[in-house]
C-alpha cells in the first residue's frame, strides 16, 4: 500500500470515528447540546482536528443523514430486492412501508436523528446533496399511483397524500416504541402491522381524506432557490 492510500485510508477511519461518536452522542444528549468539542473528547482529538474534517457540527449531522437516507432506501440483500420486484403493485408498497419501521429497529440512532430529534437542521439547507431522497419520495408515490391505476385503490385516492399518511402511521409506532410509550404486554412489531394494514384498508375503502397535498421537509427547496425550481 502506497502512502497516499494508507493516508485515504487514515482519513477514512478518523472521519468514521467522528461520525459515530456524534451519532451516539446526538441520541444520547440531544443534537442541541453536543459541541464539536465533546466529540473530540469523544474520540480523543482536539476540536481543530475536528474542524479538519468537517466545517461544522451541522455537516456532521447533514453527513449523518445522507448515510441514514441511503441505509433506509436500500433493501437488506439481493433476495430481499428481487422478492420486492416480483410483489404486486400494493404488496410493494405494503412492503416499501414496512421498510420504514424496519429501519427504525435496525438502525435507531439513525431513525432518531432523522424522525425524532427536532433540533437538528432542516436538510433543505443541502438541498442538492439530498436529491437523492426526494427520488425515493416519488418512486414510491409512483408505486401508489400503479395501485390507483390497477383498481387496487380508488381513483380518488391522491398518491402523494396516502405517501404521507403512511410515513405518518409507521413513524408513530416507531416513535412508540423507541421512546417506550408501548405497554408491557404490546408487541411493537405486530401493532406496525395492523397500523400499516388498516391504513390500507383505509384507503381501498376510499375514506375520505382531509389532507391536501403538502411537500415534506425533503421536498421545499429554500425560499432563494423556489423561484429558479417551478416544479416544486
Amino acid at each position: 500500500m502506497g502512502i497516499k492510500e494508507r493516508h485515504e485510508r487514515d482519513r477514512e477511519a478518523i472521519s468514521r470515528a467522528i461520525l459515530d461518536a456524534a451519532r451516539e452522542l446526538f441520541v444520547a444528549e440531544g443534537y442541541q447540546h453536543v459541541s464539536i468539542r465533546k466529540i473530540a473528547e469523544r474520540i480523543e482529538y482536539s476540536p481543530a482536528a475536528i474542524y479538519g474534517y468537517f466545517p461544522s457540527k451541522d455537516d456532521i449531522f447533514f453527513a449523518l443523514a445522507e448515510e441514514g437516507f441511503r441505509l433506509l432506501g436500500q433493501p437488506n440483500d439481493a433476495t430481499d430486492l428481487e422478492k420486492l420486484q416480483t410483489l404486486g403493485p400494493l404488496d410493494r408498497i405494503r412492503a416499501s412501508f414496512w421498510r420504514l419501521y424496519q429501519f427504525s429497529r435496525e438502525q435507531p440512532q439513525y431513525f432518531a436523528l432523522m424522525f425524532v430529534d427536532r433540533s437538528v437542521p432542516r436538510i433543505t439547507r443541502e438541498y442538492d446533496r439530498f436529491t437523492f431522497v426526494r427520488d425515493m419520495k416519488s418512486r414510491i408515490v409512483g408505486q401508489i399511483q400503479e395501485c390507483i391505476d390497477a383498481g387496487s385503490l380508488p381513483s380518488s385516492v391522491d398518491p402523494s397524500v396516502a405517501c404521507r399518511l403512511l410515513t405518518m402511521a409507521m413513524i408513530g409506532v416507531a416513535v412508540m416504541r423507541l421512546s417506550d410509550r408501548l405497554a408491557p404486554a404490546e408487541n411493537a412489531d405486530d401493532l406496525a402491522a395492523d397500523v400499516l394494514n388498516v391504513t390500507i384498508a383505509g384507503l381501498q375503502a376510499g375514506v375520505p381524506l382531509q389532507s391536501t397535498v403538502t411537500e415534506c421537509a425533503v421536498d421545499e427547496a429554500p425560499p432563494q432557490q423556489r423561484s429558479a425550481r417551478g416544479d416544486l
